[in-house]
């Protein structure tokens, strides 16, 4: 993201870094919607409807971005559905959260040290699909997990690198 001004204007480079950081967490935030909802599905083979759109609605306001849905009630309690991965490919959906958790740990990682960062990575990768996914993270210096010591400090950078602290959203 710090080379967006070799391409773009300086409010083109703005904008761009600021879609980018914002899309990550609306994307993580809809991942753990979506996962936490497959779980539930296939845990309660014999629930109802009913029961489907309330949970569904749960989930939505635990990871929900906070829009006004007035009006479109109907559109919320059925976004579910215009995720196709439950659909075709149930509990793939994850692994996009995992490489995005892995990426922001390496940007953080290479806006502290870049070299460092860089070279960790590509010892990372000559591993290639010769370890488990924890060892192959353990490698290029990040952490394989999904807890607050994880993701708590990635959501502070994030929220930093848009200079939202102070700031009433």
């Amino acid at each position: 993201l710090d080379f967006l001004g070799e391409f773009y204007s300086d409010e083109e480079a703005r904008r761009s870094r600021e879609s980018t950081l914002e899309g990550i967490l609306k994307v993580l935030a809809w991942i753990a919607t979506i996962d936490a909802f497959q779980h539930w599905v296939y845990l309660n083979p014999h629930h109802s409807r009913e029961e489907r759109k309330d949970f569904w609605l749960s989930l939505q306001d635990r990871f929900g971005s906070g829009v006004d849905w007035t009006g479109f009630e109907d559109a919320k309690a059925h976004a579910w559905h215009r995720q196709l991965h439950p659909f075709t490919v149930p509990f793939y959906y994850i692994e996009y959260g995992i490489a995005q958790l892995g990426a922001l740990q390496l940007w953080v990682c290479a806006l502290d040290d870049l070299a460092a960062a860089v070279a960790d990575y590509k010892e990372a990768l000559t591993l290639g699909g010769s370890r488990p996914l924890p060892e192959l993270f353990a490698k290029a210096g990040i952490r394989f997990g999904f807890d607050k010591e994880t993701v708590g400090p990635l959501s502070e950078r994030l929220i930093d690198a848009l200079d939202l602290n102070g700031v009433a959203t």
